[in-house]
């Protein structure tokens, strides 16, 4: 897709309050398909300095302003961000996050009309040890038909069907040594720290 790009400038946006979440960034114009919408910039350091930086927050709050860029960076807008930052999570977005030599860009993937609110899909991680209500703490509010109540990524599966499944794999399947885990996100994913033990992991 080829990418229409604008300075800071030029920003399309104004951030405001949004139904969906605390601020929103709403389109000051039309925005079309393909146009590169902002940079999300603000103070980049390692996954260790991220899981220190937040290993005391509330477990329950789902606020937060980390993206991770690779297996070695995080970018904190919380820390000299911009207004990329406020951009709010949809499971049916008209945007997307792209990583681009490192740095992480918010593109159009739809024509966006003036006042309408400009979104993305968060793709926050699932881990081992995650609360109960881990669902409940990300509940998605983006009011889309196709809204799957979450912002984790991937949708919770029916227990009826997992259940089901891990019984075909344990008849059909030879026992097999189990891969070993990672606290890193995913590159191009939002992410916070859950503190779900005394030691930081990696979330949203």
């Amino acid at each position: 897709m080829g990418i229409s790009k604008s300075t800071a400038k030029e920003q399309p946006f104004e951030v405001r309050s949004s139904r969906v979440h605390g601020k929103g960034a709403f389109a000051l114009r039309a925005i079309k398909k393909g146009t590169r919408v902002v940079e999300y910039l603000g103070e980049r350091i390692s996954h260790g300095e991220a899981d220190l930086r937040y290993e005391d927050c509330d477990v329950n709050d789902n606020h937060t302003f980390l993206f991770v860029v690779d297996k070695r960076t995080v970018i904190d807008a919380g820390v000299d961000g911009n207004d990329a930052r406020f951009i709010n999570h949809a499971c049916d977005p008209n945007c997307e996050s792209e990583i681009e030599d490192r740095r992480v860009f918010i593109d159009a993937i739809r024509d966006i009309k003036p006042g309408d609110e400009l979104n993305y899909d968060y793709q926050i991680g699932r881990e081992r040890g995650d609360p109960p209500n881990v669902d409940e703490i990300y509940a998605c509010r983006c009011g889309s038909p196709k809204c799957r109540g979450t912002m984790l990524w991937p949708p919770k599966r029916a227990k009826k069907k997992a259940k089901k499944r891990a019984a075909a794999r344990s008849v059909a399947s030879k026992p097999r040594k189990p891969k070993r885990g990672t606290s890193r996100a995913k590159a191009g994913s939002r992410v916070a720290t859950r503190r779900t033990t005394r030691k930081a992991k990696r979330r949203k």
